[in-house]
């Protein structure tokens, strides 16, 4: 038999909601049918009580969110306020300032005409032995001058008058804004006290979860072994039996002949089944499926409970597609390693038909594919499956089961993809794809934003966090890359941020948080740094700048430099 090559690692798993196509059951051997009923591992996030506290904490958000634009609203209009008041008070300076020089100069030009001729009157002028006419010009020319004089006064109190009142509408103004702005103020921190209240109803009901699912881990491990333990003994019934499987060449032509002492398959819509054969005997026939299969199957057995993790192809971590690329390529058939080009060119069979080592894609509603798996027998899928966070056993309902293909049958011509329609989004191993720029904005698992349980999460060394166990994962290897360079790991502030803390957070910062279950933290798919990377224009930051995009994170476009909300200290995973 045929094993993948690599070192045994059982990692501590972090198993999230299994996918909706994989229910996590114990498994029945591939030569007979299940011994009893099936019975589900239940979902983590399935209880009324948990059901209405997220509705609580749905309608708390709304209102905060809600509250978030007026009470921004408000400061707008306040600082707007306060701005034409701080004008108005400029502008009746000015005016004071400017009817203070029109006097001055009006005093000073008297002064002048007084000094240097005296008193300038037409009888003064008359007496001086002048011109009759100098006596009637001279008349003129002190009436126009006293009213030019009023006229620049009068004008300086006209502006200033006006400026007194625009003063006193811009005070009136202001006074409006902070009223408005006190009111919302104490409206803001009544609701946050109601979310503060829910969430800490929420942490006990996710301490609850968070018991429920180490219990379920617990399954599942279990669930893991009783199928490897299932397949192991199949493996012995067929070497008891003498049977050797053949190699998928002698298989794929049932009608004209098959190995000595085999006899072909049913297929569930009449004739027979091409890829496999089975030994009759009592009390049932052993189904024989091709070598490559079975050594496929049992590489793919010596899989089970490594972690998942997006876009990794081994050997300690894998995603849906790579595991079956790699379980194949183990036994010299080479198949792609996504789940879309493995639909496209499996040969594809019945669904009912399902033998061991067949690929089995499993539906996610109008998204199309959502995950590939690789049969155990008729009824038990083996898939990497980013839900449950691990290689894992399950037993797809009849419903969610895209359809099946038969490696050993070879590679047929590509077939367009099925692709999401009415506006899904695709879902790759059970997780959805969210377009690159949501970054690390995005559910993963089931969980609502800041209420994942804590062992759905993995520590990150030495740092006192959790992230999702990829995130942590490629973290890790970056913080390692990171003291490389500059003799010490990555320095953390802040990573998965619970829905209570959000609230806190917004209680202190509401102009800069985000709402209460909107921030990126709260997915666990976000970090803030330190040590240098929270400064722009630093060696660390220039070293995050450039290689964190190997490791799968990112900073996203909004806190860059010159956006607005520089954080040069805010980074996001956003996979592999």
């Amino acid at each position: 038999m045929h094993s993948l090559s690599r070192p045994r690692v059982v990692a501590a798993l972090s198993l999230g909601v299994v996918a909706l196509a994989v229910v996590l059951l114990p498994t029945a051997h591939a030569g007979a049918d299940p011994a009893g009923p099936a019975v589900a591992t239940a979902s983590l996030l399935d209880s009324p009580e948990l059901d209405e506290l997220q509705r609580r904490a749905a309608e708390v958000q709304a209102d905060l969110q809600e509250r978030q634009s007026r009470v921004v609203a408000a400061r707008e209009a306040l600082a707007a306020a306060e701005a034409a008041a701080a004008q108005a008070e400029a502008d009746i300076v000015a005016a004071d300032a400017e009817l203070a020089r029109a006097r001055a100069e009006v005093a000073r030009h008297a002064s002048a005409v007084y000094r240097d001729a005296g008193e300038v009157t037409p009888l003064s002028v008359l007496l001086s032995g002048g011109d009759p006419g100098d006596v009637v010009a001279a008349g003129g020319l002190l009436d126009a001058a006293e009213r030019h004089a009023a006229a620049v006064v009068a004008a300086a109190e006209r502006r200033r008058q006006e400026a007194a009142a625009r003063r006193a509408e811009a005070e009136t103004t202001r006074e409006t804004a902070r009223a408005r702005a006190a009111e919302l103020t104490t409206e803001t921190a009544e609701l946050e006290a109601a979310a503060a209240a829910a969430g800490r109803d929420l942490e006990v009901a996710v301490a609850a979860a968070d018991r429920q699912l180490g219990r379920q881990r617990e399954e599942q491990r279990a669930a893991g072994r009783q199928a490897a333990a299932d397949w192991h003994g199949y493996l012995d019934e067929l070497a008891a039996a003498g049977v050797t499987p053949p190699p998928a060449a002698a298989l794929r032509d049932p009608v004209v002949g098959l190995p000595d002492g085999l006899v072909p398959v049913p297929a569930s819509g009449g004739g027979v089944q091409a890829g496999a054969a089975r030994l009759p005997g009592a009390p049932a026939p052993l189904v024989v499926p091709a070598a490559e299969a079975v050594d496929a199957v049992s590489a793919a057995v010596d899989a089970l409970e490594l972690p998942y993790a997006a876009g990794a192809a081994g050997p300690d971590a894998w995603s849906c597609g790579a595991l079956v690329h790699a379980v194949y390529a183990s036994v010299g058939i080479d198949l792609p390693d996504d789940q879309a080009g493995l639909h496209a060119v499996t040969t594809p069979v019945d669904p009912a038909d399902v033998l061991p080592g067949d690929l089995v894609f499993l539906r996610a509603g109008r998204s199309g594919p959502g995950n590939v798996g690789i049969a155990l027998d008729r009824w038990t899928v083996l898939a990497a499956d980013a839900r449950a966070g691990a290689v894992v056993v399950g037993r797809p309902a009849a419903d969610r089961v895209l359809g099946a293909g038969r490696p050993g049958l070879g590679l047929r011509a590509a077939v367009p993809a099925t692709g999401p329609s009415g506006g899904a989004l695709p879902v790759e191993c059970g997780d959805v794809r969210y377009p690159p720029e949501t970054s690390g904005g995005r559910a993963w698992g089931g969980f609502p934003n800041g209420l994942i349980p804590p062992s759905a999460m993995c520590p990150l060394e030495g740092a006192g966090h959790v992230l999702r166990c990829d995130a942590a994962a490629a973290y890790q290897v970056m913080s390692s890359a990171f003291a490389g360079a500059f003799g010490t790991p990555l320095c953390l502030t802040d990573s998965y941020r619970s829905y209570a803390a959000q609230v806190q957070l917004y209680g202190e910062k509401p102009e800069l948080a985000a709402v209460p279950g909107t921030s990126n933290h709260g997915w666990g798919l976000a970090v803030d740094l330190c040590g240098g990377v929270e400064r722009f224009g630093t060696a660390q930051y220039a070293w995050m700048a450039t290689n964190a995009g190997r490791f799968g994170f990112v900073h996203p476009r909004w806190a860059d430099l010159g956006n607005g909300r520089e954080e040069p200290w805010h980074w996001e995973y956003a996979g592999a």
